[in-house]
């Protein structure tokens, strides 16, 4: 099977799939997004970059322009309609890479998640972070990583930040802030079961993430919360997915996002689990 993988460069993770490909006896290709085409000559069969593969692998959706955007989803629904397999589905792609849609869907399927507000204005924004207690997590509503948050307990603060925000024609995302024992927990979905789990510890920081210098460590989910991370993912459509989950100080567990392109350097080696080897399996049946 010849594999796509879709990406913006050929980073660690594009390279840990194209050696669990090849273990595999399969060959998978990095095709970067930004490249890919569709063409509809005369006398020709309609095609474009994706069309000579077996199955798509989605690892990054790189910025630009909302008409690029558009195109790019546009050709993996060609891909979806000739049959091959995407991994994720586009719509699980459009989903996830929006908290405010991903919230949307975890309320609609009953999920406990953490009260936010979405805004364009400055003047929306401080009311609703007033009606949050006064203490929020400001996210991009487009990130991951957990890059761009702040967290905001000061009036002024947030007013500057609010502001801002909006003269740079953002959308103001705002999070409750959940007060939690220092970590959280990244769970692997893949295929309607958790993977495997690691606990995220904060590290002189509230976030957790290890790319903002959290430390991990394997953790076995009991069942409820296992039913629930899995349960997030199959609300956004998503086939593999990294769900953040968090307790709170009472002990009750939130969703916190649902990312439908998770990274696992560090959950592999974390957990003894060979991630990248098990992707490529679910999308070559």
């Amino acid at each position: 099977m010849r594999i796509a993988i879709l990406s913006g460069g050929t980073g660690w993770h594009v390279q840990d799939l194209i050696r669990a490909a090849d273990d595999l006896g399969h060959t998978a290709e990095p095709v970067d997004f930004r490249r890919i085409a569709s063409t509809h000559f005369p006398g020709e069969v309609p095609a474009d970059s994706l069309s000579d593969f077996d199955a798509v692998l989605i690892r990054t959706m790189p910025a630009g322009s909302l008409e690029q955007v558009v195109f790019r989803m546009d050709v993996l629904q060609q891909a979806v309609g000739r049959g091959q397999p995407v991994l994720n589905p586009p719509k699980a792609v459009e989903t996830c890479v929006d908290k405010f849609l991903t919230d949307h869907r975890l309320r609609t399927a009953g999920l406990p998640v953490v009260p936010s507000a979405v805004c364009q204005t400055w003047q929306d924004a401080m009311t609703a972070f007033d009606r949050l207690g006064g203490d929020v997590v400001v996210k991009p509503l487009f990130g991951s990583e957990g890059r761009g948050m702040v967290r905001v307990t000061d009036r002024e603060l947030a007013w500057r930040t609010f502001f801002a925000v909006e003269q740079t024609g953002g959308v103001i995302y705002l999070q409750r802030f959940v007060r939690h024992p220092g970590w959280d927990v990244r769970a692997f979905v893949l295929n309607g079961r958790v993977m495997a789990a690691m606990k995220r510890t904060a590290r002189g920081d509230w976030r957790t993430n290890v790319a903002q210098g959290g430390t991990a460590e394997r953790f076995e989910l009991a069942a409820p919360e296992a039913k629930l991370a899995v349960a997030a993912a199959k609300a956004t459509g998503a086939i593999v997915a990294g769900v953040d989950l968090l307790p709170d100080d009472r002990g009750e567990w939130f969703v916190l996002e649902v990312n439908a392109v998770p990274g696992w350097r560090a959950l592999a080696p974390t957990c003894g689990v060979d991630v990248a080897a098990e992707v490529v399996r679910a999308v070559s049946v």
